[in-house]
């Protein structure tokens, strides 16, 4: 007879899966403009940062680190480049807003916890379950997860910043499980990004969940995946892990 598998260890995201914006990033880059003397159009901000953050992650990946960057100048230099793109040429007028900005999304009160995250940590906890983070993230993530109450749930976290490697990289994972002294076969990530979340840990041999709205995924990702580890929202996450724990062990 099979051991029934018993998860003891649980990763998450943090972006858009337990915290996110208070207000849209081109509002508040807008706001921040507009007390320097600058009016812009928060749709034109919105779809500079889309740009300016993709070209900067495709040339300078995971903050530029191994280009010698720092976080910091690395989120300036996206600010700076997300405003050119929304028509604001003058560097030297952004680049005080840059800084403020960077400031900013440092503060805790800039983030609003998503609901039901805080009770589902809690429950994970109750349930005798370990808790860690694996994010994309920089430095700045300790200090916001404190601020919002949430870092007190957490064993460690770990950025990518802090570890060298972006989701998927494997060797996040990888790294993760040195610092708790886990086995893959008795962990989860949680996590809403397909690639980095879902496919990610599983090349490790972790289990994983996809906190998504369903109808919001692409077709053939949405096909690609049980529907058991699509969870609508983190209240689906422990009926899911029961469901799991029952289940053969494996993947």
């Amino acid at each position: 007879m099979a051991h029934r598998l018993q998860m003891r260890l649980l990763t998450w995201d943090v972006k858009d899966t337990l915290l996110r914006l208070r207000h849209p990033l081109g509002e508040e880059y807008a706001t921040k403009a507009r007390a320097h003397g600058l009016e812009v159009e928060p749709s034109a901000l919105e779809q500079g940062f889309r740009q300016a953050y993709r070209a900067q992650s495709h040339s300078f990946p995971n903050y530029g680190l191994s280009h010698g960057l720092t976080s910091r100048q690395w989120w300036l230099d996206v600010v700076l480049q997300t405003f050119h793109l929304a028509g604001v040429q003058d560097a030297q007028a952004v680049a005080p807003i840059a800084e403020e900005l960077y400031d900013d999304f440092s503060r805790p009160c800039t983030w609003q916890v998503l609901d039901g995250a805080e009770d589902t940590l809690r429950e994970c906890r109750s349930r005798g379950l370990r808790l860690a983070v694996i994010s994309n993230f920089d430095q700045r993530l300790e200090g916001i997860l404190g601020g919002l109450g949430l870092r007190e749930h957490f064993d460690f976290v770990l950025t990518s910043e802090a570890a060298g490697w972006p989701k998927p990289d494997p060797r996040i994972f990888q790294e993760a499980l040195r610092l708790a002294h886990m086995e893959p076969v008795v962990t989860a990530h949680v996590g809403d990004n397909y690639l980095c979340d879902y496919q990610g840990p599983r090349a490790v041999g972790m289990h994983s969940f996809l906190v998504v709205d369903p109808q919001a995924l692409d077709p053939v990702v949405r096909d690609s995946v049980p529907k058991e580890h699509i969870l609508p929202s983190l209240a689906h996450l422990l009926p899911a892990l029961d469901c799991l724990e029952g289940s053969s062990p494996g993947l």
